[in-house]
Order: structure tokens, then C-alpha cells, then sequence
């Protein structure tokens, strides 16, 4: 049988891309994980931010960016002077790595083989929104957008032309959660920062 995946580049609008997303078996995380999380947003957004994974609430949820590190990224958007519902969310894998520890189940890092196998499915999304800009969220959307040897610190909130667009890489708002209490504050405001240099970029 061939892997959903292998359509993904025939495929001509996001419905029939959820679709055909939703019977990915390209590796091994569907098997535990709950569905398929694709990306969600205006079909015309300037704007895709690229995540790495869904969440345990996105997991559940089916959507991504709607748990505690969504709450983060809302605020810091709003902030930015950028409107959540202009902009198209997604991740670079689109299932939930985890383990579980007693009933909790603790995010795990996508393996570069598991992002690789999701590739097809956000360059579809690439392709049919067509966003001007991209911010890249994190070190596992950057190296999968970037390459493997792309680091985050070098070039954070530097345009970067890349295929005729234009990406925008920062922190993923999970990062800040994860910092101590007295940081955070600090940590959400360089994010915004980041942000509103996208917002600036606007076309």
C-alpha cells in the first residue's frame, strides 16, 4: 500500500488535504497517538507559523496550538499587533511524541526520521497557502525548514529569504513556559519582539 504521504504533493486544497493526512502512517506515532493534527488558518494567510508537534491538548483536541503553549503564542500576538485569526498554525510533525508517566503523558522530541516523514505534508501546506512569511517556532521547525546545522541563536529574528519567501525564526512558545518563573517576563518579551518584526514585514 502506498503511504498516504506520496499524495500529498497532488493534492489542490486543505480539505482534501486534512483528508488524506488523516490516514498518515509514515511512522510509527500514529499508532499511539490520537489524529492527525494538521494545520489550521485562513487559505490566504500571510502568515504560517511552524511549530514542531502537537501537544497532549492538541493531541485530544485535533488542533493545533490550543494548549498552554497556544495561550502563550495568543498573547504574544496580540501584543505583536498581529490577529491570531489572520494567521495559519501548523507544525512540522503532525502527530503527538510522548511518554507516559503514570496517567501523564510528557512530550517527547520528534526524531529527525519522524519530521522528515512529516515533510510532504507541510510543504503541501506551503504550497496552498502560499504565506508570504513564515515564522519558524522552535529548533525542530528550524531544522526541518532550514537544515539540520541551522541554529536558532545565530539567526533569531533575522529575515531570511528562502523559495521566494520570507522566514522569521524564534523561540516556540512552550520554551517559555518551560523557563523559571522570574524569566519568563523577560522571555515573552524578546518573543514578541521576534514577532513584531514579522509584523513589520507584513506585506
Amino acid at each position: 500500500m502506498t503511504e498516504p504521504a506520496a499524495d500529498a504533493p497532488s493534492v489542490t486544497d486543505l480539505d482534501q488535504l486534512a483528508e488524506v493526512e488523516a490516514r498518515c502512517t509514515g511512522c510509527e506515532l500514529h499508532e499511539a497517538a490520537g489524529p492527525t493534527v494538521g494545520g489550521e488558518g485562513p487559505r490566504d494567510a500571510w502568515l504560517m507559523l511552524v511549530g514542531e508537534q502537537p501537544g497532549d491538548q492538541e493531541d485530544k483536541a485535533g488542533k493545533p496550538f490550543v494548549g498552554p503553549a497556544g495561550r502563550v503564542l495568543d498573547e504574544a500576538l496580540d501584543e505583536a499587533g498581529i490577529a491570531r485569526d489572520e494567521v495559519f498554525v501548523t507544525n512540522a510533525v503532525k502527530h503527538f511524541r510522548f511518554e507516559e508517566r503514570g496517567k501523564r503523558r510528557i512530550h517527547k522530541q520528534p526524531t529527525v526520521r519522524q519530521v522528515r516523514a512529516c515533510r510532504p505534508w507541510l510543504d503541501a501546506e506551503l504550497r496552498l497557502v502560499a504565506p508570504p512569511i513564515v515564522g519558524v517556532l522552535g529548533a525542530v521547525a528550524a531544522k526541518s525548514l532550514l537544515g539540520q546545522d541551522f541554529r536558532i541563536t545565530d539567526h533569531r529574528g533575522e529575515l531570511l529569504e528562502q523559495d521566494g519567501r520570507t522566514l522569521v525564526p524564534t523561540v516556540h512558545p512552550s520554551s517559555i513556559l518551560r523557563s523559571d518563573p522570574e524569566e519568563r517576563k523577560e522571555r515573552l518579551a524578546a518573543f514578541v519582539a521576534d514577532l513584531k518584526v514579522i509584523a513589520a514585514a507584513r506585506p
